[in-house]
């Protein structure tokens, strides 16, 4: 039964973010809606990540067969794909990269900004 209420929570915050998709004239996905309401609930409160950890765990551990269906149409359209192959790889390599440098940077940004925080608290207590 817990497993079921942690899924209707998800499934409900992605119904939420398909109606915000539906009503809101932006190019952002449905997903990412869904995620961004997941993230502000998590962070304020408004659920507690026990409500909804057991069910996240569960579909982490099942993600590598959600992707079995793209690789099977991958595979179906390779004539189209062939003819562009190359830059595709480039596109992918490049967007991999950039991706991963952002989120680098992002996570050492805050890395130092926490570590700051925890020096100045320190100081602060040995001032006292």
């Amino acid at each position: 039964m817990k497993y079921l209420k942690q899924f209707l929570i998800i499934i409900t915050i992605s119904l939420i973010g398909e109606l915000l998709k539906i009503y809101l004239p932006l190019p952002v996905p449905a997903s990412i809606y869904g995620m961004v309401i997941l993230f502000v609930c998590l962070m304020t409160g408004i659920i507690k990540l026990d409500m909804v950890k057991d069910a996240g765990k569960f579909l982490i551990e099942i993600m590598p067969v959600m992707f079995i269906p793209a690789g099977v149409g991958l595979m179906t359209t390779w004539g189209v794909l062939k003819p562009m192959i190359v830059p595709v790889i480039v596109i992918t390599l490049a967007a991999n990269v950039t991706v991963l440098a952002v989120s680098g940077r992002v996570t050492q940004f805050f890395v130092r900004r926490k570590a700051k925080k925890e020096e100045k608290m320190s100081e602060v207590r040995c001032d006292e």
